[in-house]
């Protein structure tokens, strides 16, 4: 079982107000899919699939947002501090609008809050703004939290985490991935990938993970170029 997360979506709308720029048709057919089953009695578990620039945050930020609308919380982690940070910066943008905040765990007490950026971030990278960001998830004070495996410690607790997101979860174990799912109560989980590994692929065709697929660019997005480079290049 799982927990129904259908509210009336006035955060939804109200992101997709102020973005500067169109949601493809792949984005907003995921977002249904998505919302539909956070609304379900069923508890969710789907694969968010889609190239580099194909729009996988902005459709787990939506996702946080439902669940953030109902009061509980939705955590994003990531598998380096860099993406981390990045995620952060990227979640913090968009809902600067809506004047809400995310917060940022990172390890070996490295921390920030939302209005935190360059020189400020790290200055404020102490274990004292860890400790608050720790205590604001803990009382619920804070509904977005992306971070890294700092989030798996045992010193991350929530108040009421509804929802945990997983990004590029093929760098993670799967104990790690059911470590953030058990740090609430029928944890909905989304974890989202551009190259999903076999066991993945085998879980959508065979299990019980559901998949979503971006196919489609943003307008404006460069095309993806791949190349393979010889060794004999390495110092260049």
């Amino acid at each position: 079982l799982g927990r129904c997360f259908a509210p009336p979506g006035k955060l939804l709308e109200a992101l997709q107000a102020e973005l500067p720029f169109a949601m493809t048709n792949a984005q907003q057919h995921a977002i249904n899919e998505i919302t539909a089953d956070q609304a379900a009695p069923k508890r969710m578990l789907r694969m968010l699939q889609g190239d580099v620039g194909s729009g996988k945050t902005l459709v787990a930020l939506a996702a946080m947002l439902t669940v953030a609308e109902t009061g509980a919380q939705a955590a994003l982690l990531a598998p380096t501090e860099v993406l981390a940070r990045q995620h952060h910066a990227s979640l913090s943008a968009l809902l600067r609008p809506l004047q809400l905040d995310v917060g940022l765990l990172l390890g070996q007490g490295r921390t920030s809050t939302a209005t935190d950026h360059g020189a400020q971030s790290d200055q404020n990278n102490t274990p004292q703004s860890r400790k608050d960001t720790l205590a604001a998830m803990a009382d619920g004070t804070i509904s977005l939290v992306v971070g890294t495996h700092a989030l798996l410690s045992d010193t991350a607790i929530f108040h009421d985490l509804g929802l945990a997101v997983i990004d590029e979860q093929h760098r993670f174990g799967v104990r790690q991935r059911i470590l953030l799912g058990e740090k609430g109560r029928n944890v909905d989980l989304m974890v989202m990938t551009a190259t999903p590994i076999p066991r993945s692929l085998a879980m959508t065709a065979y299990g019980d993970l559901d998949h979503s697929r971006l196919d489609e660019k943003p307008v404006g997005r460069l095309p993806i170029d791949t190349r393979a480079i010889s060794k004999d290049r390495i110092n260049e």
